[in-house]
């Protein structure tokens, strides 16, 4: 089984560049990511390699040096929502009392840098998310890898085939047989918090797989955000866009553990239904 994670607001509160990243450039996030989309206004340009464009502009401006440890450091500042870094031996350990293999992964428009310098790097199999690229000095110097919402589509994908990096697509688009692939679409749960996770959450359920779209419970509608986190979560459920609803609280005996420990259980006795089918049909 595999259960893939947006990062923002599904794992940690708000935008990781808004811990530690933009107060240190003495700019307000609002401020911040205005600045980013008027970039991506003016350009035609991917907001996503908007935000990270600007990141480097105003890094030089503060004379703060951009390097993957420096990036690596402010993840190290993350905060999580409650349960989260006692979450993933728990569910881990559940899963293989019931005879399944977990594993995670990260599908994210945030920086996989500061993903793999935060207190839960370790518990992913891999960290698909926006990354840079690094000079001969190892300074930032360009986008390697820009991560939106439409093309998460493709790293559910990767995950599926077995496929851990994100540069090699000699496999991607390659037929390959059901039981060849790492991890079954119907073994995949994908866990978002929005609407940018919608494509992600409607490849997932087309392909047999569960989605569950979760909220900050202390969300409230604001006038630049017309509705709470729990608001845009019912709206999904409403259009069908995600399976399970539940509150961003990660901790045993929460809503959301209850919620994946039943979806594992369902799991394991699927496999355990197929496996008895195989075994009658080759002693026929």
């Amino acid at each position: 089984m595999a259960i893939a994670y947006d990062f923002d607001g599904t794992l940690a509160p708000g935008n990781m560049q808004e811990h530690n990243f933009i107060p240190d450039l003495h700019m307000d996030k609002g401020e911040f990511w205005s600045e980013a989309n008027a970039l991506a206004k003016k350009h035609d340009m991917d907001e996503v390699l908007a935000y990270m464009h600007l990141m480097l502009i105003k890094a030089k401006e503060k004379n703060i040096s951009l390097r993957e440890e420096t990036f690596m450091q402010y993840g190290s500042r993350i905060t999580f929502f409650e349960g989260v870094e006692s979450y993933f031996e728990r569910i881990n350990q559940y899963a293989a009392r019931q005879g399944m293999h977990l594993e995670h992964f990260i599908i994210s428009s945030g920086l996989r840098e500061f993903v793999k310098g935060s207190a839960i790097a370790k518990h992913f199999r891999t960290i698909f998310a926006s990354g840079f690229q690094y000079d001969d000095n190892g300074n930032a110097c360009w986008p390697a890898l820009a991560v939106n919402y439409t093309n998460k589509t493709q790293f559910l994908f990767r995950i599926n085939k077995g496929i851990y990096n994100s540069y090699d697509n000699s496999k991607i688009n390659k037929s390959m047989a059901e039981d060849d692939r790492a991890v079954p679409f119907s073994n995949l749960i994908y866990i978002g918090d929005g609407e940018t996770d919608v494509p992600a959450m409607k490849m997932v359920n087309l392909y047999g797989g569960t989605t569950i779209a979760v909220y900050n419970p202390d969300s409230v509608a604001t006038p630049h955000r017309p509705k709470s986190s729990k608001e845009i979560c019912l709206d999904l459920i409403r259009q069908n866009r995600a399976d399970y609803i539940a509150p961003t609280n990660y901790s045993e005996g929460g809503e959301l553990d209850v919620m994946l420990k039943k979806i594992i259980d369902k799991t394991a006795l699927e496999q355990d239904i197929l496996g008895i089918k195989y075994k009658e049909v080759n002693r026929e």
